[in-house]
């Protein structure tokens, strides 16, 4: 059932991830029943907002982006989350070695995927392009994600919850440098890859 877990994992967090720990899943039908659909909120209402209602900097001209230049920086986002989770599932899984956790990839892959739920659904607010509120969701959403990753990490991979502390640790790290790969990436595309955005005005 697609995206059975959401409103669990936002509500019932530790009864969730018990559910979650005990379901079988491969990565393709994680992909299809969660990830697909919700890493497809903040790019689509990102293009949206960017595109059809704009941005206002303090009392500055609303700037917004060309359907053409928001669609391609859409894409590429879309494209950029897509490849994170499959990236965090994969150093959840290398990482879990060390800590005596032998659980497959495809639910190192569910983990990524599922706490990065709350991520996902901030994306709505992009569609109300007001930089102060729209980092004021998107801090609420990150921490809500830390918080998930912190509890989810040591009843799905069966480990005690010191282990799981220092093991989600090390996932936030790898999950920072990620973020920080990304932006590199967006900013090397931006200036050599022809992904420079283009305004309406």
């Amino acid at each position: 059932m697609i995206l059975k877990h959401v409103l669990g994992i936002l509500t019932q967090p530790e009864k969730e991830w018990a559910n979650i720990r005990d379901e079988k899943c491969t990565v393709g039908s994680c992909y299809l029943n969660h990830v697909i659909l919700l890493a497809a909120i903040p790019p689509i209402c990102a293009y949206i907002g960017a595109t059809h209602i704009g941005w206002k900097f303090g009392a500055g001209a609303t700037v917004k982006l060309t359907a053409d230049s928001g669609l391609m920086l859409g894409i590429s986002f879309y494209a950029a989350l897509l490849i994170a989770i499959f990236i965090m599932g994969k150093a959840i899984h290398w990482m879990g070695q060390t800590f005596d956790a032998k659980a497959p990839l495809e639910k190192c892959v569910v983990v990524a995927a599922y706490t990065a739920t709350p991520l996902f659904i901030s994306g709505l607010i992009a569609l109300y392009p007001v930089l102060w509120l729209d980092m004021l969701v998107g801090l609420a959403a990150l921490s809500y994600t830390v918080y998930l990753l912190y509890m989810g990490l040591p009843i799905v991979m069966k480990i005690s919850k010191e282990q799981g502390f220092l093991f989600a640790s090390g996932i936030l790290t790898v999950g920072l440098v990620t973020l920080v790969g990304m932006l590199a990436v967006t900013v090397l595309m931006w200036l050599y890859g022809g992904f420079m955005p283009t305004y309406t005005n």
